[in-house]
């Protein structure tokens, strides 16, 4: 069998294949081979091997295998090194007489062949290119022989080198192995967008990658079930919404929601399945996942879904549950306003209602919860008319009350006494622009005229606590007096508002209009 050695040169597309000659290359070495072009400079990528004429003939075709003349020295890589200055140097001038020649084409590289007598000008074009005129240019620019050689944009790509969507070197540039056709059938098989820019590489083609692992997904998609196909689990039933080929999965949505995912080894095949594939005459897929499958999933979810599932079957009995875990004793609130209040009917005290933290309120009556005040109530007094006036009896009461205990001023109404006449007070008409009774007198003219009058002054509200109030001595309209019923019964007065200009209230803290002070 005869031996060969796969040589790299820069502006070739692949390895091409060598007779080592005894030379004793190896891969890494640097080597000089006779070419149908003359003598090259090359790289071996592997080392000297035997292969079959059969293989041979595939490969190089009715071409003679040509053989390594010698391993390069280091006067070979110094010569090597002024060649490839001198191609690049040479790119501008070739640039510049293929645009003053007008011809469609792309210049892409110049090389010099080992020898120095030749250089090969590579170019891209998309038709056919009459450049003889341009060979006369060159020639008499570099003083050599000029050999032009058009090729595709893919061996343009692999020549001048770049990197693709994946961040990688192109895969022309550093495999350095052969063109095979790419279709888009391969990208459709591998689930990728049919969008141009995403599967296209920097040469504007499809992209080589595709090809590599076309074989794969449609190995894998050969034995595994359809997409949208309904798998059978111990969960219920499962559809098969994506495909994962690398790592050969499948995975599930169920009738839950949840998804997971099943290596394809681990499924198994039906008998239904069996008897289709039969049938059909086609291989049979599986399309059932067994319980211990799902057992060995690392998900908290199926774990779960499984355990309540053991429990309806009555393979695991129910837990049970104790009421301590569940539920929280709570601790009563204590009741606001207990203890508070006014104080109970007959009581005779202003105060508040019996404390239990006073020994000498033990024998008094419960007291009452104190009433929310609504607008237009009169602070209470008048849906208990009688309690009010039992509060307000006697102004001997306000002597007798407890040490500590506090006076209310609202909700107060006075009683009437034995002898004085039940008249009604004089009624004040409001007019408009008195502001709500803003307009009376002031206080010093009051004062005054109550001196003329030789009326006493009612005390200030302002009063300490325990003060005794005056028994209201006055008629009907007067400062201080209490209005009395047909009856002689004590009517609840109207609750004094101390308010701003618009309230009722006077602006120089005067009692509003309608009632007395």
């Amino acid at each position: 069998m005869p031996a060969i050695i796969p040589v790299r040169f820069t502006y070739a597309a692949r390895d091409l294949w060598f007779d080592p000659a005894g030379t004793g290359a190896q891969e890494g070495d640097h080597v000089i081979c006779s070419t149908e072009r003359g003598k090259e400079f090359g790289l071996a990528t592997a080392d000297a091997r035997e292969v079959t004429e059969e293989e041979l003939a595939e490969t190089i075709g009715h071409a003679q295998l040509r053989p390594v003349l010698r391993i390069a020295t280091d006067a070979d890589l110094e010569r090597a090194e002024e060649l490839e200055r001198r191609g690049e140097e040479s790119m501008p001038a070739f640039r510049r007489h293929v645009t003053e020649s007008g011809l469609d084409m792309k210049p892409v590289g110049v090389e010099y062949l080992f020898d120095g007598d030749k250089a090969v000008c590579y170019f891209a074009a998309e038709e056919r290119v009459d450049f003889r005129q341009l060979v006369r240019d060159l020639a008499r620019e570099f003083h050599v022989r000029i050999d032009m050689r058009q090729i595709g944009v893919r061996e343009e790509a692999a020549i001048v080198g770049g990197y693709g969507h994946c961040g990688q070197e192109l895969c022309c540039r550093r495999f350095a192995m052969g063109f095979d056709p790419v279709s888009i059938r391969m990208a459709k098989e591998q689930d990728l967008p049919l969008n141009s820019t995403k599967i296209s590489g920097a040469c504007g083609r499809l992209m080589c990658c595709l090809r590599y692992e076309f074989e794969a997904y449609r190995d894998f998609k050969s034995r595994a079930p359809k997409r949208n196909a309904v798998i059978d689990t111990p969960l219920g039933k499962g559809k098969i919404i994506e495909y994962d080929t690398p790592k050969e999965q499948i995975c599930l949505r169920l009738e839950s929601g949840k998804q997971i995912r099943v290596a394809l080894a681990d499924m198994t095949a039906s008998e239904a399945a069996h008897k289709k594939s039969e049938e059909l005459g086609c291989p049979c897929r599986p399309d059932t996942v067994a319980r211990e499958v799902l057992d060995r999933l690392d998900s908290p979810d199926v774990q779960m879904a499984l355990a309540e599932l053991d429990r309806k079957n009555g393979v695991i009995a129910e837990p049970e549950v104790d009421a301590s875990d569940l539920f929280v004793e709570t601790r009563r609130k204590r009741r606001r306003g207990s203890g508070q209040g006014s104080a109970a009917v007959g009581s005779g005290e202003p105060g508040r209602g019996p404390r239990a933290d006073r020994p000498e309120a033990a024998d008094e009556a419960p007291t009452r919860r104190r009433r929310k005040r609504r607008p237009g109530d009169g602070g209470g007094a008048a849906a208990q008319p009688q309690a009010a006036s039992q509060l307000h009896a006697a102004p001997q009461a306000d002597a007798s009350a407890q040490p500590g205990t506090r006076r209310r001023r609202h909700h107060h109404t006075a009683e009437a006494s034995a002898d004085a006449p039940a008249q009604q007070p004089a009624k004040r008409t409001r007019r408009p622009g008195d502001k709500g009774g803003g307009m009376q007198p002031s206080r010093k003219k009051r004062a005054a005229q109550q001196a003329q009058s030789g009326e006493q002054r009612p005390p200030a509200p302002q009063q300490a606590q325990g003060q005794q109030r005056r028994a209201p001595q006055h008629m009907g309209g007067q400062q201080g007096g209490a209005a009395t019923g047909p009856d002689g019964a004590a009517k609840p007065r109207r609750r004094r508002r101390r308010g701003g200009r618009g309230r009722g209230g006077a602006p120089d803290g005067g009692a509003p209009s309608g009632s007395g002070e």
